[in-house]
């Protein structure tokens, strides 16, 4: 009986954290995992494989920096910068990025859950879907207890799962040409920088790093944390990869076409059969569904977090109940959650809409992993013998450094995109616009020395407290 009671305990650990998997695998992740195995075959599964990875680095650090202080992420950062300079913009910072983040991925979340619906039943009105999603997403967001949505969404996190592998497979891919992706490689394929960096980011969102810190019970052990993070990072990771193999059955329309989520279904009946089609359909709704869900509550807590008060102190049954308490909770969950169904009952382009939340994105990930890199390193927050070690500071370095590419070749895709700038770029390189491989470049060289700053701030932070050189701890 105990043996059945500690599988049936790690089943239910396993299912709770799923809502971290259920956060990151939206409309989002259908959308550049199919492109990337349109445009590249199985080439770029080792981009997959190592977000996976960086994304369990971040969201273990969030948890056990929640479990050690009990305060979640947007506490700890609150604390932090508690008294300087920099106590103010950064809670703007925060907030207001998590929140405009989250309501513009609710945008793409929507639309992509009535796309899926949409592909299974062609003539339905796309106004009714919009309209019967809202009041699912406004049911579950209503339940008063975190652990019943966070089980709601393992489950439709493993209906998704179920769904897009079962459709890989159906495609019957090559063994051999699945492992050889897991080869690192960059395809001759224009813009391919830009895709590696879109399937990174689609994979380590900012507000799930967020969510996984709030859910956090504080009964919870850091070893039922960090399997309950990695088995839920790790499914959720497969998933990614099952869908970017489905992505490959398209590869020669996409190259005349486009990509979208129609050509996508006529490729897969075409290929596959019509039933995989009603299987895909399931998988996008469900993916749309369990991101609209979470994108409302984890702005709604950060919100709460920040601004209400503090619940530290009282006993984890009292502080699960009321942790949906309060008006900004209220009023901040249904605000994304309206901005979402507003988009979706003007039925804006899904992709696009997509596409531009993926950017906004990219944007905001480098400040949410300094701001981790810097409280995981606080004494004040962790503790002294809990502060990170070396192993740990190494890896953060590395995830740091990653983020801030990606956010970096972003922002200064934008900037290029300036006459002035495209004329002096044009007098120095011969070109108005940089290819994309000098995008990464450029980025990458920045982001090193803005990690080297950043590494700095934190050394210096260390010795003040006594703790050790960053390096050394």
């Amino acid at each position: 009986m105990k043996f059945l009671k500690n599988i049936k305990g790690r089943v239910l650990n396993v299912l709770f954290w799923s809502i971290i998997s259920a956060a990151f695998i939206g409309p989002g992740t259908v959308t550049t995992a199919t492109k990337a195995g349109a445009d590249c075959g199985f080439q770029l599964l080792w981009t997959l494989g190592f977000a996976t990875i960086a994304c369990i680095v971040l969201q273990e650090a969030s948890a056990r920096a929640t479990i050690y202080s009990g305060l979640n992420l947007g506490q700890a950062i609150k604390k932090h910068f508690s008294g300087t300079k920099m106590e103010l913009p950064a809670i703007i910072l925060v907030v207001g990025a998590i929140i405009l983040g989250c309501a513009a991925y609710e945008t793409g979340n929507i639309l992509g859950s009535v796309e899926g619906v949409a592909l299974m039943f062609p003539g339905l009105d796309k106004w009714v879907i919009v309209a019967v999603l809202g009041v699912m997403s406004a049911i579950v967001l209503a339940m008063k207890d975190i652990k019943i949505i966070s089980n709601i969404m393992g489950a439709f996190v493993f209906l998704m799962g179920f769904t897009f592998i079962a459709v890989a497979i159906l495609g019957k891919p090559s063994v051999g040409d699945i492992a050889s992706g897991f080869v690192p490689s960059l395809p001759e394929v224009d813009g391919v920088s830009l895709l590696v960096l879109g399937l990174i980011g689609t994979t380590i969102v900012p507000y799930d790093i967020f969510l996984g810190s709030s859910v956090v019970q504080k009964e919870t052990t850091i070893r039922d944390m960090r399997i309950g993070v990695t088995i839920s990072v790790v499914i959720g990771g497969f998933i990614s990869m099952a869908i970017l193999v489905v992505g490959t059955e398209m590869s020669a329309e996409a190259q005349t076409e486009g990509f979208s989520y129609e050509l996508l279904a006529r490729t897969l009946e075409t290929h596959i059969g019509q039933g995989a089609v009603y299987v895909f359909g399931i998988g996008l709704f469900a993916a749309g569904f369990t991101s609209a869900i979470t994108s409302p509550l984890i702005s709604a807590l950060t919100a709460k977090s920040i601004f209400g008060k503090d619940d530290t102190n009282k006993n984890n049954d009292a502080a699960h109940k009321d942790m949906k308490k309060g008006r900004s909770f209220i009023a901040v969950a249904y605000a994304v959650l309206s901005i979402g169904l507003i988009f979706g009952f003007l039925q804006v382009e899904p992709v696009p809409a997509i596409i531009m939340a993926q950017a906004f994105n990219g944007l905001i990930l480098p400040f949410v992993s300094i701001f981790l890199f810097t409280i995981i390193n606080d004494e004040k927050i962790m503790g002294r013998e809990h502060v990170n070690n070396l192993g740990s500071n190494i890896v953060m370095i590395l995830v740091t450094w990653m983020t801030l590419v990606l956010g970096l070749v972003k922002a200064i895709r934008a900037f290029w995109s300036v006459e002035l700038v495209q004329n002096i770029c044009r007098h120095i390189l011969g070109h108005s616009i940089p290819t994309s491989d000098e995008f990464f470049v450029l980025s990458a060289v920045l982001a090193i020395l803005i990690t080297a700053i950043v590494v700095f701030y934190i050394t210096r932070k260390r010795r003040s407290s006594n703790i050790g050189n960053i390096n050394f701890a």
